[in-house]
């Protein structure tokens, strides 16, 4: 067993103690970071690389209230704009260490910004000089995020929901059950991947979805580049109909998130057309067909908004899958190392 995939595995366990540290003694940072986000005018989300991605899910959880949220990737952040006055900037960041990061907390300060951190890392700098911190007390991934992605994109989403009003103990209880669910699926989504003709050691991929799930989708294309080592594109649904369709041929690979609540009967149905155009589609959401896709993985809840919490599970399982009939380590990089500590030039 990788240690990638032993990090899948371990995913559910490590969620459900954040969960619990979150709702219990981590409330009240939770509620203060809550409380720091309605007082400012302007809010700004920023990471970097898996945690930008559990950025977007979290501004989702905000938009569902109508609050208004800028979401930059940290290095953008950094150089490439200001930082208006009376703001609040949430930095998501597993180690709290990265040089983007490190460079952001500076400019926060001279903006007169307040600073929310969520992060593993409680001794570092982000967490030293931030306002507050939210910390998912989980075990770290050996190399690939995984729990660090979706412990970052659960604690903020908590913390957007006890903005808008929407953290409630059913929905804790939801969450719960959603995470013990999961880990009984593990198995059998393994022995599905694996006995799939979805994959393909040289096909391109394309990830395809909507709402809270296109964090899925660009975390999901930075697990193929990271794991697999070979190249993925990641879209909106709609955007991808908009021109990206073009290069639809024999032989290609899809995956598709289905939202539950929205565009449900359209995207199956450009599933339908992408296999009629030789493509293999993954299909991964609420009770979906087997029918429906070459390889389809009906998901056990959560509610419809969160279902970016387990969405990334089969996924994945799939990247670590396709390292192994590509005969790559998935469990090193080859350039990158664990935390970004300068800028320019490859990383490594």
């Amino acid at each position: 067993m990788t240690r990638f995939l032993k990090d899948i595995y371990n995913q559910p366990g490590e969620l459900a103690k954040t969960l619990a540290y979150t709702l219990g003694p981590g409330r009240e940072s939770l509620e203060k970071a809550a409380e720091l986000v309605k007082s400012a005018r302007n809010l700004y989300i920023t990471g970097i690389g898996s945690s930008w991605h559990a950025g977007m899910a979290i501004v989702t959880v905000f938009s569902e209230a109508a609050r208004p949220v800028m979401l930059w990737d940290a290095s953008e952040l950094l150089h490439c704009a200001e930082i208006a006055p009376d703001s609040t900037t949430v930095i998501l960041s597993r180690s709290g260490k990265s040089v983007e990061i490190v460079g952001l907390l500076a400019k926060c300060r001279k903006a007169g910004a307040k600073i929310v951190a969520i992060t593993n890392t409680p001794d570092s700098p982000l967490a030293l000089e931030a306002d507050v911190v939210l910390k998912l007390e989980a075990a770290f991934d050996h190399n690939v995020s995984v729990t660090m992605y979706t412990g970052l994109a659960l604690v903020g989403s908590l913390m957007a929901c006890a903005v808008n009003g929407a953290l409630s103990g059913s929905l804790c209880d939801l969450l719960s059950s959603a995470l013990n669910a999961l880990a009984s699926c593990l198995d059998p989504w393994r022995a599905k991947i694996q006995a799939s003709d979805w994959f393909a050691a040289d096909a391109p991929a394309y990830f395809l979805a909507r709402g809270a799930s296109l964090a899925t989708a660009h975390e999901t294309e930075l697990l193929w580049e990271e794991a697999t080592k070979s190249p993925a594109t990641a879209l909106t649904t709609g955007d991808f109909r908009h021109g990206p369709q073009e290069i639809v041929r024999e032989g290609l690979r899809f995956c598709i998130w289905i939202d539950p609540r929205r565009q449900r009967a359209q995207d199956l149905i450009l599933a339908a057309d992408l296999r009629r155009n030789g493509c293999k589609v993954m299909l991964i959401g609420q009770s979906i067909p087997e029918r429906a896709g070459d390889l389809v993985f009906p998901l056990p809840g959560p509610p419809a908004l969160w279902q970016f919490l387990i969405d990334i599970v089969p996924t994945q399982l799939a990247a670590e899958h396709l390292s192994h009939l590509r005969g790559v380590d998935c469990d090193s990089f080859n350039y990158c190392p664990y935390i970004i500590e300068s800028e320019g030039g490859l990383a490594g």
